[in-house]
């Protein structure tokens, strides 16, 4: 096949502006919202961050058939596409719309149904998001050039809406702020949304295959298809590793730092070197390897996280080092499971003959969410061990407990699960077959 034509690339990695901002926010402010705003348990807050995206991991797949179905059928994955994010905008707005229905009880249980609608209209987009890849091209090359670019753009969506929201809290304030950062993440969701849809209106379309038949056929599929099972670990014990370095973000910044405003720093400080070596690691991939260089990010990652136990110690820019250290070695681990599955998808629909790119974008997109949802819920266990108080009083004192826990939870548990990773990274399982 010809190679893909700049536009397609960079129209399509536009839903980066999607899945970015989702998978960010919620994870890095959503259980803070709730402890801080609302005075909802550690614990309790932990659980319901978990619960809405737990779902997805039964929905996801079912997703992935139906966008398989209405691909066959339609020769487009657009139309989910376009209800899906445009779904996603309005329920994110909603989520920190803060209805204030006068006791933490009601209000978490409005948290936990728009979350929910959320995170299910997200399946539907970010599904066929992840199958296109394998279909806009049949060429590997190609598809490792769109895949950077779209995790480039992913690096810029993170940045601008991982740095941006606490920035919009924090300047506006209590309530209205978490409102005000709402709305500007919808907007954003909702103008990536349509950039995508029409954007890839002219794309070319691989070709197609019969549809897997039934839930037993994918379960089937899915267990004799190793090399993919094996990938999915490693997404999933680093998905859960980055998914509690988010949530740690706001409450390290406070109380081991000294201040909430440090949350932007520190975000900016983490995504600003992994925007800026984004584009190395598929260079220095084909040179080495993708499954060395993914071991290489790993290792930056570890080492970085393990280098924040020392942040009430070291002086702030030797603290901002390790977080750097964190970003680049979070470009590379975003980077090479995504330039390694479409691979494992082409081998797989080669072999059978049959659509597996549906499929395995619902399996995926699921085990992602999974982790990103354990990630804060675990962060929220850590918190309650620590005997941290949720108050609607900002700056509540805490108890040296919760400082420790805050401190050993934000560096050395994500990073034994980020570095978890290493010895899953197999070459005689993961490795293409020429």
């Amino acid at each position: 096949m010809a190679a893909l034509p700049a536009r397609t690339r960079y129209r399509y990695s536009l839903g980066s502006f999607v899945t970015g901002p989702f998978g960010t926010v919620p994870g890095l402010l959503l259980l803070k919202y709730l402890t801080d705003t609302m005075g909802v348990a550690a614990g309790v807050a932990g659980a319901i961050v978990f619960i809405p995206k737990a779902w997805d991991v039964l929905f996801n797949p079912i997703a992935g058939r139906l966008s398989d179905a209405d691909m066959v059928r339609t020769g487009s994955r657009r139309r989910f596409l376009l209800f899906g994010g445009i779904g996603v905008s309005i329920l994110f707005a909603a989520l920190f719309a803060h209805p204030g229905f006068g006791g933490p009880v009601p209000d978490a249980i409005y948290v936990v149904v728009v979350f929910l609608l959320c995170a299910t209209a997200y399946a539907f987009f970010q599904v066929p998001f992840n199958a296109l890849p394998a279909e806009l091209t049949d060429n590997a090359d190609e598809r490792t050039k769109l895949t950077s670019i779209r995790i480039g753009f992913l690096a810029v969506a993170i940045l601008i809406c991982g740095g941006g929201a606490p920035a919009i809290t924090e300047l506006v304030g209590g309530v209205t702020g978490y409102r005000v950062m709402g709305v500007f993440i919808a907007v954003i969701i909702l103008l990536a949304t349509l950039g995508v849809y029409f954007g890839l209106k002219d794309a070319p379309v691989g070709a197609l295959r019969p549809n897997t038949v039934s839930p037993r056929e994918l379960l089937r599929t899915l267990a004799q298809w190793r090399p993919f099972r094996w990938l999915l670990g490693v997404y999933f014990v680093q998905a859960l590793g980055i998914g509690t370095v988010l949530a740690a973000i706001p409450f390290f910044a406070e109380r081991i730092l000294g201040s909430s405003g440090y949350a932007t720093v520190l975000f900016v400080g983490f995504v600003g070197p992994a925007l800026l070596t984004m584009p190395l690691w598929p260079k220095l991939g084909a040179s080495v390897g993708k499954l060395v260089g993914f071991r290489l990010a790993t290792a930056a990652f570890g080492v970085g996280l393990f280098g924040l136990l020392g942040a009430k110690v070291f002086p702030f820019p030797v603290t901002m080092v390790f977080v750097a250290f964190c970003g680049v070695g979070y470009a590379g681990i975003s980077v090479f499971p995504l330039a390694i599955l479409p691979d494992l998808i082409s081998d797989e629909e080669e072999r059978t003959g049959e659509t597996r790119a549906g499929v395995a974008a619902g399996v995926w997109t699921a085990s992602e969410t999974l982790g990103l949802a354990l990630g804060p819920g675990i962060w929220g266990l850590v918190l309650q061990f620590g005997g941290y108080q949720s108050s609607l009083a900002p700056g509540a004192a805490q108890p040296d407990s919760a400082l420790t826990a805050i401190l050993l939870g934000a560096s050395i548990l994500p990073a034994v699960l980020i570095l978890f990773g290493i010895p899953l990274l197999r070459r005689s399982v993961l490795e293409r077959r020429s």
